[in-house]
């Protein structure tokens, strides 16, 4: 006897080519975002308010960039009749997007984010005048700042802009410490120094309930040049060392887009670039 096949309901969707349904390209298939971002669809308006953002700040779309890559995410899902051409996501539409850049020696750090998040993070070298002085702290080691190197201080200076708003946590501690001790050549816990504060900062976040109560990351490594007892120039195993420990700290095994590690890395690759 032959079995009746069901009835397809008018409202379920229809499976793409090799079986799969239709569904919007989302924020967490385009870009390293976490949370309800990850969730959200990407949509035309939230491409044409990156591309603005891009245009005001670096004077013209970034190729290969986060508004190009959320213009043809968003393309995908308008052709699909998934979002309408003036659509836009809650993330961009209540907390927007941002482009900024961080001035380093011999670099700029370009910086964009939406709905809080950082999307995407490049590094712009620029020449450095021969002989302009560097910009390490009395004290620092050897002078990097003046051959265009970018310090690990400098690296982690460059975070408390780029994540600055981000909560302390034992990843990011332990990710200070290992930069910390590349940088100073001391193996444990400088009493006053951005390790231990970090150490404690995470400590407290653990155990405060209201996160407007919680220590930044800017809060850590602002100054960090003036607050380190001694700088060197990042170095890929500098980087290596810095990302093992943020990675080894978080229950996600990931780095934070932006975070100590990421900048770390990105000062690295720059300076073995400039060789």
């Amino acid at each position: 006897m032959n079995q009746q096949q069901p009835e397809r309901k008018e409202h379920e969707e229809k499976p793409r080519e090799g079986g799969k349904k239709d569904a919007p390209v989302k924020y967490g298939d385009v870009f390293t975002v976490s949370g309800e971002l990850a969730s959200k669809t990407v949509a035309p308006k939230d491409a044409a308010m990156m591309q603005t953002a891009e245009n005001a700040v670096l004077g013209q779309t970034q190729k290969g960039g986060p508004a190009a890559a959320m213009q043809a995410a968003a393309t995908v899902n308008e052709r699909a009749g998934l979002v309408g051409h003036l659509d836009a996501s809650d993330a961009a539409a209540q907390q927007g997007v941002s482009v900024t850049q961080t001035e380093l020696p011999g670099a700029c750090v370009i910086t964009e984010s939406l709905g809080g998040q950082v999307i995407g993070q490049t590094i712009q070298p620029r020449p450095v005048g021969q002989g302009k002085p560097g910009t390490l702290p009395q004290g620092g080691m050897g002078g990097a700042g003046a051959t265009g190197k970018v310090t690990i201080g400098e690296a982690l200076e460059a975070v408390a802009i780029t994540a600055g708003d981000k909560t302390v946590e034992q990843s990011d501690a332990a990710a200070i410490q290992a930069a910390e001790i590349r940088a100073t050549g001391n193996t444990g816990l400088v009493p006053g120094g951005i390790a231990s504060a970090a150490q404690s900062a995470a400590s407290m976040n653990a155990q405060t309930v209201r996160d407007q109560d919680k220590i930044r990351l800017g809060d850590v490594l602002t100054n960090a040049t003036i607050k380190l007892t001694a700088d060197k120039e990042a170095t890929r195993q500098d980087a290596e060392g810095v990302v093992s420990a943020e990675l080894r700290n978080n229950p996600n095994i990931a780095t934070h887009p932006g975070g100590v590690a990421a900048s770390v890395a990105a000062a690295a690759r720059l300076n073995e670039g400039d060789n």
